[in-house]
């Protein structure tokens, strides 16, 4: 569940349900998603969650692909674990667990006004028997599991193959003896010691020492107990920092840290100051899902490397070249004899003898024409911007989305073949514009970098901009269904009702006029439908995968490139006089998406400072 859903859609409603019925229903939901086929992978095309290669860290002899976890108080149940792996964390804990379930009267929930999670004073737990049912499915998993032990001398032998690292808190133990047995049942499994922030400095001495056995400490946030509840203000990150210079100073063991993260500069903090890992608790709930993802793209922007540089870029930018110019002829064309040479010989009826027998018609046509040229204009525009600025660095998101597009617009010309008329143009367009995709798919394979974004901070030009993203993303989903809806009924009735009014004739009397006139109209309208799903591919992936603050080429993207569709679509009307309002009001609808989006996301995009 990415930002753009999480905000305007899920978290008004959800944190009004009754007890834990809002986190559930979330968690469960995913986790259903996840074991479907292909649910993994629509997970990532959602929100292209997966950390980038140089965030890995190798620790405790695994591999974290990520440096930030998920803390298990924020599923207790264990019902979201086959979804939370999917959503960028390197690390999943779960617990704390114990012998018998625990399932407390009060809830947990998120107060914004008191900036804090509210838990119950003991901890909810499914129980050590639900809890190794709920892992033993966890088959093949390559996230590693962090299983915190609430009850270390009695389920320590239960889980130790359940479990990838275990975690006993400081204060369950008694002394170096009790955590040295814990060790043995273990065997090579590291075990980690949790200690709250607040209590390290009185405990130094005593930590110190048991950390010549543990394989590393997790640095705790803080909890205040009020009114038969745990209460835990999100942001610690100040605490932490205290705990972990000292731990550093006084031991030498891997440091992780649990809570206290409300945005990504709060990770980052944690990070530079030595933490190894950072969990997220409460700021996850606040912050939104989004938030693993934000982290990683602050840490990358922290990075010194240089973009990298991919000549073959150049090739994906002249493809859109073509397209842009390919749809500047058609517009040209289109204000002027609308109906060439080839089609007048497939007809075997000139354009002057169409425009004699139906003018209505004849502007029909040319209304057609127009949308798909400016629709091409657009998409050419896109596909350019997506090879100049993303493609040439390597961002990888950037390349995926340009061969999704480019490979649904080459399948699109079959829809040509519907009613029987394939004009050699556009084969002949489609075979130009192949090499220039070939070359540019084979010279830019190296394109894999994941991108990086300004963000740190919760500020206010993000929580617009995270509205202005759901306006995009349903504008490229109405775009996709549109040209579905066209192109279907292209190559099926080619008319829909307001169509033959403003046409003024039947399909019948359209055949008797000339039996090949409609085959001709229905290549038209696939070859819209095909261009304009191509398109809403293009602004559905902009929209979900080019979320990072301070790329201000994605905003111009959006502008630029609607300008064209949209002043085809909409003026072309006006022009031939077929303003029928119900016909227009989908073209309405996403223009006004189209300006909200712009409105909403711009001080995300190009300002740079907050």
């Amino acid at each position: 569940m990415p930002d753009w859903s999480y905000y305007p859609l899920f978290k008004p409603w959800l944190s009004r349900l009754p007890g834990n019925a809002g986190r559930e229903f979330i968690h469960r939901g995913m986790s259903t998603v996840a074991k479907i086929p292909g649910g993994k992978p629509f997970i990532e095309f959602l929100g292209h969650l997966s950390a980038s290669e140089k965030l890995s860290r190798n620790l405790f002899g695994l591999e974290f692909e990520s440096p930030v976890g998920l803390s298990g108080k924020i599923d207790p149940q264990l019902s979201g674990i086959h979804a939370f792996p999917q959503l960028g964390f390197g690390v999943i804990e779960i617990g704390p667990v114990t012998a018998t379930s625990c399932r407390p009267e009060t809830t947990a929930f998120h107060s914004e006004s008191d900036a804090a999670l509210f838990l119950p004073e003991k901890a909810e737990s499914i129980g050590l028997d639900a809890t190794i049912g709920k892992l033993k499915k966890l088959k093949n998993h390559r996230t590693p599991l962090m299983v915190r032990l609430g009850e270390p001398a009695k389920i320590t032998d239960d889980l130790k193959d359940y479990g990838d690292v275990f975690v006993v808190d400081f204060n369950s133990i008694h002394g170096i003896q009790e955590l040295s047995s814990i060790k043995a049942i273990l065997q090579k499994k590291p075990i980690l010691l949790a200690v709250k922030h607040t209590e390290v400095a009185e405990n130094l001495s005593e930590i110190t020492t048991l950390s010549e056995i543990a394989d590393g400490i997790v640095i705790d946030e803080d909890s205040i107990y009020a009114e038969g509840k745990l209460k835990i203000p999100l942001r610690q990150t100040e605490g932490m920092l205290q705990a972990l210079n000292l731990l550093k100073e006084e031991t030498n063991v891997p440091l992780i840290t649990s809570g206290g993260i409300v945005e990504p500069a709060d990770a980052l903090a944690l990070i530079s100051a030595g933490a190894e890992l950072v969990l997220l608790s409460g700021g996850y709930v606040a912050s939104g899902p989004g938030l693993p993802k934000r982290i990683h793209e602050a840490l990358l922007d922290t990075m010194t490397d240089l973009p990298e540089n991919i000549p073959g870029w150049r090739w994906y930018w002249l493809f859109g070249l073509l397209i842009l110019l390919g749809g500047a002829i058609i517009l040209f064309f289109s204000f002027t004899k609308v109906i060439l040479f080839y089609d007048e010989a497939f007809m075997q009826m000139t354009r002057l003898e169409l425009i004699a027998s139906s003018p209505s018609l004849y502007k029909f046509m040319s209304h057609d024409r127009m949308t798909l040229a400016g629709t091409m204009i657009s998409g050419g525009f896109i596909y350019m911007q997506l090879a100049r600025h993303g493609i040439r660095y390597g961002i990888h998101w950037t390349r995926k989305a340009f061969n999704i597009a480019a490979i649904a617009g080459f399948l699109g010309i079959l829809l040509f073949l519907g009613f029987g008329y394939f004009d050699w143009l556009h084969g002949l367009f489609w075979l130009i514009l192949l090499p220039f995709y070939i070359l540019g798919y084979r010279k830019t394979r190296t394109a894999n970098q994941s991108p990086a974004s300004k963000n740190r901070t919760n500020h206010a030009a993000w929580k617009k901009a995270v509205y202005g993203q759901l306006l995009f993303v349903i504008l490229g989903f109405s775009f996709v269904l549109g040209g579905v809806v066209i192109s279907t009924i292209g190559a099926t009735q080619v008319f829909v009702e307001t169509d033959l009014q403003y046409i003024c004739m039947t399909p019948d009397q359209m055949y008797e006029l000339n039996e090949k006139l409609i085959p001709v109209i229905a290549h038209d309208r696939a070859g819209f439908g095909s261009a304009l799903f191509s398109v809403g591919l293009l602004v559905l992936m902009l929209a979900l995968w080019g979320f990072q603050e301070g790329a201000a080429w994605i905003w111009r993207t959006f502008l630029f490139g609607g300008i064209p569709a949209f002043s085809t679509g909409i003026f072309t009307h006006l022009y031939i006089g077929y303003t029928d309002f119900i016909h227009l009001l989908p073209a309405y609808f996403a223009f006004a998406l189209y300006i909200g989006g712009l409105l909403l996301t711009k001080d995300f995009f190009i300002k740079r400072t907050f």
